[in-house]
This record gives structure tokens, sequence and C-alpha cells, in this order.
């Protein structure tokens, strides 16, 4: 099926809104198959997929989402872990199974209305659309399309199994309010490969909903392999969403190139959930802030400010404590770094346990520019530190090597304990 043999209905090709409507109807009829977009330029409003359907968007065509809010439905969704009401992704599917979308052409979410509201009110009376959301959703693939401009999250699989996303290249402008490139959030059996990304937030940040999300289910059996990213504020990213844990995740052979950080993992107390088996393996970085940041003070957005988040001392242990266990990083070359080698911050109550590097060599920039690690209160900006950790125990550093540092490449204090 041919989004062109609908044409009549596309208001002179000014919104082909109703002319997807109506082909995706006609795909329910006939128990799915393809519809095809060939190159050419499309605005429309947002498209919903379903059961056994392919979206071909082939090399030349250009789906631009309209910058009206009344052309994305408000449904019942999460944002942020939260569940609400929010705007319809731009491409959307729920419940649905076998849904692909795919082909060489750009999907553009136009995002500069959305982001200019944040900018100027702070929020938006309904949470932003995504650009690619699938929910509740089994066996779907996302692959080769470019991806741009992105309201908010551009690509946001949640609750789902069985996903592949690949060959995309993502591409959102710095200074874009909460772009973040991909984020599997509750879902099990997650393949990233191949990927481009380029955002104004994190590249890719695996997360498992807040301690407010009525629904928490872990996300795991995660494989991120041969991405590049590309600024950003994280490359891959663990959190801060992870109440319903994050387990097994294997990231291989991915380049970094000025991300703010390379791996970081955010969490605070209240959040809950357990972060293990983590496998970290032929990474190369170039440029990046600090290469290893696992915070558990994470200071941003709601709450930032209570005395829970920020305060030092130990806490009693409860549902509500975050675990960050069993790492496992290998083979890594990180140059020209700029603010420091690496940042472990645990909880005063539940230290981060368990990390070993083996084969990893960093190497700090002469006078790379000052900068802070991690989002925490109290901290000030570092710049050409080393490895700095707080409260982390069965820390295993004897593969690592730091050069370029000022001052001592390790600081350590009577909180961690490292591996003889």
């Amino acid at each position: 099926m041919n989004i062109r043999d609908y044409a009549a209905y596309s208001r002179g090709g000014t919104d082909w809104t109703e002319a997807f409507i109506r082909a995706i109807d006609d795909l329910k009829q006939q128990g799915g198959g393809v519809l095809t977009v060939p190159a050419g330029e499309y605005p429309t409003g947002s498209i919903r997929l379903y059961d056994d359907m392919t979206l071909c968007i082939e090399s030349g065509a250009a789906l631009r989402f309209h910058q009206d809010a009344k052309a994305f439905p408000l449904i019942e969704l999460e944002f942020e872990g939260r569940a609400g009401l929010m705007h319809q992704a731009c491409i959307y599917a729920e419940k649905a199974k076998n849904v692909v979308v795919t082909g060489y052409g750009t999907v553009d979410g136009q995002g500069s209305f959305w982001w200019q509201q944040i900018r100027e009110r702070k929020r938006t009376e309904y949470p932003r659309p995504y650009l690619v959301c699938f929910a509740d959703c089994e066996h779907v693939v996302l692959e080769n399309v470019t991806l741009i401009n992105s309201p908010a999250w551009t690509v946001h699989p949640l609750r789902c199994r069985n996903v592949t996303v690949r060959g995309l290249n993502i591409k959102n402008p710095a200074d874009s309010p909460n772009t973040d490139g991909i984020n599997p959030d509750a879902c099990q059996d997650v393949r990233i490969l191949d990927c481009t990304i380029d955002v104004g937030d994190d590249c890719i940040a695996i997360k498992s909903g807040t301690e407010d999300t009525p629904n928490r289910q872990p996300c795991e059996r995660i494989i991120i392999a041969n991405c590049h990213f590309l600024h950003g504020h994280g490359g891959v990213v663990l959190g801060s969403e992870m109440s319903g844990d994050v387990r097994n995740v294997v990231v291989s052979s991915c380049v970094f190139y000025e991300t703010d950080r390379g791996i970081r993992l955010k969490t605070r107390r209240g959040r809950g959930g357990t972060v293990e088996g983590i496998q970290l393996n032929n990474l190369v970085m170039e440029k990046v802030m600090c290469p290893f940041v696992f915070n558990m003070y994470y200071s941003c957005g709601t709450d930032m400010t209570m005395r829970h988040v920020w305060e030092k001392v130990p806490y009693p242990v409860y549902e509500g404590t975050p675990c960050l266990r069993d790492v496992s990083i290998s083979g890594v070359r990180a140059r020209e770094c700029t603010a420091c080698a690496g940042f472990f911050y645990g909880l005063a109550e539940m230290p981060v346990e368990g990390v070993t590097m083996q084969d990893v060599v960093v190497e700090m920039a002469e006078n790379g520019a000052p900068g802070r690690p991690a989002m925490m209160s109290g901290l000030a900006d570092m710049q050409g530190a080393g490895f700095f950790l707080r409260n982390a125990v069965g820390v295993d550093l004897r593969g690592v090597k730091v050069r370029g540092v000022k001052g001592e490449w390790l600081d350590i204090d009577g909180s961690v304990t490292l591996e003889a």
C-alpha cells in the first residue's frame, strides 16, 4: 500500500494526517501489511500503528510533524516515570505485536515549537510528545531512518519485549531540552546496534521507572553495540529512573566523542532499585569531560532540594535505597578528558560495590576546561583530576592507567575499600 494512493485526503499536500489514518485503517481491515511512503514531503500529525504493520519511509521521504499541540491527541502514558495524560508520540504503537518502522527517509519532529514553550514557561500544559514510542508492545523493529528535531525523548520503548533498534541516525540540537536519543524503559530483550546519536541530553538512557511509577518493571537483557555517540550529556546512561531495577546490560565496541560523560549512572535516595550485571568493553572516548560517573546523589528535577537527596550522612536502608553493584569495565581508551578520569560516589549507607576495571587507559587533556562530572550538591568543578571515589567497596583499579593528571591519580578516603 502506498500513501500516495490517499493523496485526496492530504489537503493538497499540506496535511497528510487524514491520509495516514485512512491508509492505516485499511491495513487493519486486511490484517496488517506495509505502508510505503515514497520520496517527498509529508506534513502530518501523530501517526498510530497497529499489529503486523510496517511503515516504510523511503529514501528522499520526509515526515514533518505539525507544530501544533492539537495534532497530537492526549493519551494515558508515562513521562519521566509519572503516569498521566500526555501528547501522543509522532509515531506511536500501543499493545501491538510485530511493528516495524524502516527505510532511509527522515522523521522530523520540528521540535522547536515545543522547546520554545519549555524555555519560556519551564513546562507545557501536558508533556511533550516523543518522536517514536512503542508502549507495551512485543517484537518491534526501528531501523535505518534519520530522526531529527524530536520534541522530547527521540525513541522511547516502554514496557516492551524483543526490541531491535539499528542503523539510526539521530540528530537534535545541543541546546534542545530533554531530547535524549534512545531510552528503553522497563523493557526486556533489547538490541541497540549501529546507531549514530548526537542530541541535547543523554544519548542512550536505560530506565525502569521512579518511585512514582505505578507499574515498575525491570529493564534487562540489553545489548548496545557498534554505536557512535557525539555530544550529549552522557553516552550510555543508567537512570535516573531505575526503581524497577536495571540488570544484565552489555555495552561494547562503541565510540564516544565530546559527550559530557561517557558511562553514567545517576540515582538518589527514594528511587530504590538495583543496577547490577553491567559489562562494558571495547570502548573509545575522546574529549569527554569524565569517562565514568557513578553518582548516587543525583540532584536534578523534582525533589532535588530535599535533604534526603543531598545529605551525606548514613540513612537507614529501606526499599527506597538504590543499589549499584557488579560492574565490569575492560578495554577502554579515553583521550583528552578534561574534568576527571572517573567519579564514583555511593551513598553513605549503600556504597558502590564490585567495580572491576581491566586494560583501561585514561589520558587527561593538558589544558582541559574545568567541569563538574556529576550533578550533585556541594561538588566543585574539577580540572585534570584522576579517579575520585567516595563510599565505594570492592573496587578493583589494578588494570587502570591514568596519564596527565594534576596531582595524584587516585583520591579516596576511609569510605573506600580497594581490591588489593
